[in-house]
């Protein structure tokens, strides 16, 4: 307990983007977020006040962030399980808790659950635990054909750790490389979604409207709220699904499940993410309740608020810094003239670093009509990266 205001303590750990906006929405709730970053140049680090600056690695490091927090939680899946479980164990409340981010962690643990609980996913095969690798790969590209889509069992995002190969041939150096992979079908798909909600402790759910997330290259450029024409049957089962997912895998805090539309009609889960999402970035302005808010409110086991949308049609347009590894030249300049030409989009800069396809922040547009304010965000996201309009 902050002994200044009487309130609660959360820790994240991670000071990243997510951190950063998640700091934000901890001011209104009376907090300045605590915070363990890698260095004193992160973005949660640049804002927020509480900065403890430690190896997420190293249990002593995260020991001695945890002292004085009334609860821990997690900017991303990749601190070292074993490392939650004795944080657990000397009795800091974490959430979401090491059982549960195991099945964010392992993309194979995470599937072999979905079996059990008969929740559809792509055909796959763990690579990993095969005696022959190679062979169990041609027995299954035999079953559900080439190409082959190659996962990292740990720790890829944006698409990294995912490979396509067309044939063994493409996939030996994969094979040969030592690190722990899975083998999935390459499924038809008409586009991908994702269904973000929030579980609290006492076991209240609350979702936001099912979105759809436009991929180049394997990382999200846009979010459209509420997917478009998506039926209502559709977005019920995506919902449940996610609910469901929450509560059988004790989720606590923010869940975003991500799912191909696949051509002939099914739903079938691709990923999970056990915090704030990229894919719930629009909530900041489009709905009553961000994610990041709910995501405190969840772990604090406040009550969640309401997700209603504040405009029918919200779009989220990533911000992907460009090919040259520097800070566009001028964006200072940008900024003032994107603010002239589009004064009803909302920026957000994340304060990192700039390097290629790397997520430096997001635009969001709110309106009536989907074509129009889909086209808003994606010029003023295009402008702000390219200096130019867009053509």
């Amino acid at each position: 307990m902050d002994a200044r205001t009487g309130l609660p303590v959360v820790g994240m750990v991670g000071a990243g983007q997510l951190s950063r906006m998640t700091h934000q929405a901890a001011i209104a709730l009376g907090q300045s977020l605590r915070v363990l970053a890698d260095s004193a140049d992160d973005g949660a680090a640049l804002v927020a006040h509480d900065v403890v600056v430690g190896d997420y690695h190293e249990l002593a490091d995260l020991q001695a962030f945890a002292v004085g927090c009334d609860v821990v939680t997690w900017d991303h899946e990749h601190v070292p399980n074993e490392h939650i479980v004795a944080l657990a164990a000397a009795g800091v409340t974490v959430h979401p808790t090491a059982e549960a981010l195991h099945f964010a962690q392992d993309k194979a643990a995470m599937r072999r659950r979905l079996g059990e609980l008969g929740i559809a996913c792509p055909s796959w095969v763990d690579l990993d635990a095969a005696d022959d690798p190679a062979t169990a790969l041609d027995e299954f590209a035999t079953r559900v054909g080439w190409p082959i889509v190659l996962k990292a069992t740990r720790g890829g995002y944006d698409g990294k750790g995912v490979w396509v190969v067309a044939h063994a041939l493409a996939a030996a150096e994969l094979l040969a490389s030592g690190t722990p992979l899975l083998a999935e079908e390459l499924v038809p798909i008409r586009r991908e979604l994702a269904a973000d909600v929030a579980r609290s402790p006492f076991g209240q759910g609350a979702v936001w409207p099912v979105v759809e997330t436009v991929q180049r290259d394997g990382i999200c450029v846009e979010v459209i709220a509420p997917a478009p024409d998506l039926s209502d049957e559709r977005a019920d089962e995506a919902q449940g699904i996610a609910l469901r997912l929450a509560a059988e895998l004790g989720v606590t805090g923010v869940l975003a499940v991500e799912l191909f539309e696949t051509t002939d009609g099914r739903l079938l889960v691709n990923e999970l993410a056990m915090r704030p999402h990229n894919s719930a970035h629009w909530t900041i302005e489009g709905a009553r309740t961000s994610q990041f808010e709910q995501h405190l409110r969840a772990v604090l086991d406040y009550p969640l608020g309401i997700t209603t949308l504040t405009a029918p049609v919200v779009v989220m347009a990533n911000l992907l810094a460009g090919p040259d590894d520097v800070e566009p030249k001028g964006i200072d300049e940008r900024v003032h003239h994107f603010m002239a030409n589009w004064p009803d989009v909302k920026l957000h800069l994340y304060g990192k670093g700039f390097r290629p396809g790397r997520k430096v922040g997001h635009v969001t547009a709110l309106g009536t009509d989907l074509a129009e304010v889909r086209a808003r965000a994606t010029a003023a996201a295009h402008y702000l990266m390219n200096g130019e309009p867009q053509r």
